[in-house]
């Protein structure tokens, strides 16, 4: 295949593995197919953070999954701190009162604030049994989206079938999408339910889509990263 297309960082890779080796190992696999990989909170334990400045220090982007989520001023200093490993991206609840807070402890750093709205691996029976309000899941997304916008969000994080209805929003002017629950073609489900597949995510509004499993658990993640890429609409 040829590299014209690549590297494309709409591709963001989640490093969704048990240590830090493993992750690197993975990155140095990939090479310069992928330039942008998400750290969750099952890496931070063993070795998240550092694999954050390693990836810093070969010019890669990093998107640190941590999902705070507290009072205000425990999430200000949170991301206060976290904001000074020059992350691109990191991942709050959409709650106005975490986003706002994460945005004042973010401060002049570059760090982009994202805003979950309602998990990818939730559907409408996990909502019910969390006592979480009546209403269809994807109008409940598109609301928590305006509201962590007007909080000072800079995009939101949320299933590509919620996409449309996210960028119709005069709110979501200039701010991001990115979303994970995107499986390439044939690919399994694992544990996600609201899924759609890289090229229709991206045509859906997304700017950036989230792949772990399809990519890190290939025989070849190289060829897995470039077949993902092939998928994407041009920018």
């Amino acid at each position: 295949m040829s590299d014209d297309r690549l590297p494309d960082d709409r591709l963001i890779i989640g490093l969704d593995l048990p240590h830090a080796p493993a992750a690197l190992e993975l990155v140095e696999r990939l090479g310069s197919r992928a330039v942008f990989y998400k750290i969750g909170l099952g890496m931070l334990t063993t070795g998240g953070l550092a694999v954050a400045n390693e990836l810093k220090g070969m010019g890669k982007r990093v998107f640190l999954d941590m999902k705070l989520f507290d009072i205000s001023a425990t999430v200000e200093a949170a991301t206060r701190g976290l904001a000074a490993f020059d992350l691109d991206f990191l991942t709050v609840h959409g709650d106005p009162h975490v986003v706002r807070a994460a945005v004042a402890g973010r401060g002049k750093a570059a760090t982009k604030i994202l805003a979950v709205t309602i998990l990818t691996s939730l559907d409408r029976d996990d909502l019910d049994a969390a006592m979480i309000v009546p209403g269809a899941v994807e109008d409940l997304v598109t609301e928590r989206a305006r509201r962590a916008f007007l909080a000072g969000a800079d995009g939101v994080i949320a299933s590509p079938r919620e996409a449309v209805a996210i960028r119709a929003l005069p709110e979501a002017t200039g701010r991001l999408i990115v979303t994970p629950g995107v499986r390439p073609a044939g690919s399994a489900l694992g544990d996600q339910k609201r899924v759609m597949t890289p090229g229709d995510a991206i045509a859906a509004g997304a700017d950036h889509i989230v792949v772990g499993r399809p990519v890190w658990a290939a025989a070849d993640p190289r060829a897995a990263a470039e077949t993902i890429v092939a998928e994407l609409p041009p920018r």
